[in-house]
């Protein structure tokens, strides 16, 4: 993946036509402490979805046709019999899903692994399904012991794995169960097969106050759960926001989020334009930042681009100290009064860090039509819905290499004990 600092064209130009992926990295003396490796991808070019229409593809008539791509876990393999593990509670389905996975032991050997679901740094993530449960389809994160050790990720890891293990929401990926062998660590996750909210945003151009507020609602309940828990997230962004069979969103990639009991961590990591300005100055930071960062994320939903892009990382960071915003004509004084009050550099005015907490975001008049409950117990219909043939269709992510054999490094010993509680 590309390392460039030279971004020299416009936000949305880069999204739409760049081919090549892109990494933000951090300055040498802009943030202290800080390093590639802590700092996420930024933007990448969408994958082939149109506006409300999932997997579809123009046909000889004109007209789009559904083409979904096929794992090779398919019917031949397995039955589409999916209501057994079906629950008008998600919590209580991944609850029993955690407990069977801990009665069972997992190996690699227990899995079918099928189509490449995503690829990073320290591996990949596959389709796959489980020998208890043949018709249940799971996401196997799959990351290479060497890379992570080398790259001094293995706090991060081990984090991800704290955090998701005790969570349990309806907006956020599940963690069923972790394992390891002699070189891989293995994270058995939810499928969440409708691809991400990047994908839509970018293919939509931007959304409209409703369906921005839908997904922006979601995430508040996510985030109220997350904090309630003194857990910081750190890295929302729509590259990290999957959409499920039923529209609703999960929040994945929990690399950079953390325990902070005493809301006061020092590490910088993130997405260049969605770092808080208490990350990018090192003076210590908390939940709060997750606030700043939905404000970002709302910004971008209804505008189609961030409001503090630059064309290059040191510029983005420059922007944000600076706190200025360039409002698009078609806001209305309660976006702006919401992003603002939320993407504040002042803790004492931010939203969701008062003495009400995340009840004033959630009484906000931007918020004035959700239905907190029934959004959290899902009974609100969301604005778009997958068209999936099969429980195991792929089509709404890019189709992937078979990944060569590379940093197979044997580990000593200590090493190998970083990993002893996966």
């Amino acid at each position: 993946m590309s390392k460039n600092e030279d971004l020299s064209q416009s936000f949305g130009r880069l999204a739409l036509e760049s081919p090549k992926d892109r990494t933000y990295v951090s300055r040498p003396g802009m943030v202290p402490g800080a390093s590639s490796s802590n700092i996420s991808s930024a933007r990448r070019p969408p994958t082939g979805l149109s506006h409300g229409d999932f997997n579809a593809t123009p046909g000889k008539d004109g007209k789009k046709v559904e083409s979904p791509r096929e794992s090779r876990l398919g019917p031949a393999d397995f039955k589409e019999d999916l209501k057994k593990l079906e629950f008008s509670d998600d919590t209580q389905e991944t609850k029993l899903l955690r407990e069977h996975f801990a009665a069972t032991i997992p190996t690699r050997t227990r899995f079918l692994i099928g189509d490449i679901l995503g690829t990073g740094t320290f591996g990949r993530v596959c389709l796959a399904t489980y020998s208890f449960q043949k018709t249940r389809y799971f996401a196997l994160k799959i990351l290479r012991k060497a890379t992570v050790v080398r790259l001094k990720q293995v706090e991060h890891i081990r984090n991800e794995k704290l955090v998701l293990e005790q969570v349990n929401h309806p907006f956020i990926v599940n963690l069923y169960a972790t394992f390891k062998d002699e070189r891989h660590l293995y994270m058995v996750m939810d499928y969440v097969p409708g691809g991400e909210l990047f994908t839509l945003l970018r293919r939509s151009g931007r959304f409209s106050h409703r369906i921005a507020r839908f997904y922006a609602a979601e995430i508040v309940l996510a985030f109220e759960h997350l904090h309630s828990m003194d857990f910081v997230y750190r890295d929302l962004k729509p590259e990290n926001l999957l959409i499920n069979k039923d529209g609703h969103i999960k929040i994945t990639d929990f690399g950079f989020s953390k325990h902070v009991p005493d809301n006061r961590t020092y590490t910088v990591c993130g997405t260049p334009e969605y770092l808080a300005p208490e990350i990018i100055r090192s003076k210590g930071h908390g939940k709060p930042v997750d606030w700043w960062a939905l404000g970002i994320l709302i910004f971008e939903m209804l505008a189609g681009f961030s409001p503090f892009y630059g064309e290059s990382t040191q510029d983005t960071y420059e922007k944000i100290l600076e706190g200025r915003f360039t409002w698009p004509r078609h806001f209305d004084n309660t976006d702006i009064d919401l992003i603002s009050r939320l993407a504040t550099a002042d803790l004492t005015r931010r939203l969701g860090c008062l003495s009400g907490g995340v009840e004033d975001i959630k009484r906000h008049p931007w918020f004035a039509l959700i239905d907190w409950g029934q959004l959290y117990r899902k009974q609100v219909k969301a604005p778009f819905t997958p068209k999936l043939r099969t429980p195991w269709d792929t089509t709404n992510f890019p189709r992937y290499p078979e990944e060569p054999t590379r940093d197979f490094r044997p580990l000593t010993q200590e090493e190998q004990d970083y990993f002893a509680d996966f």
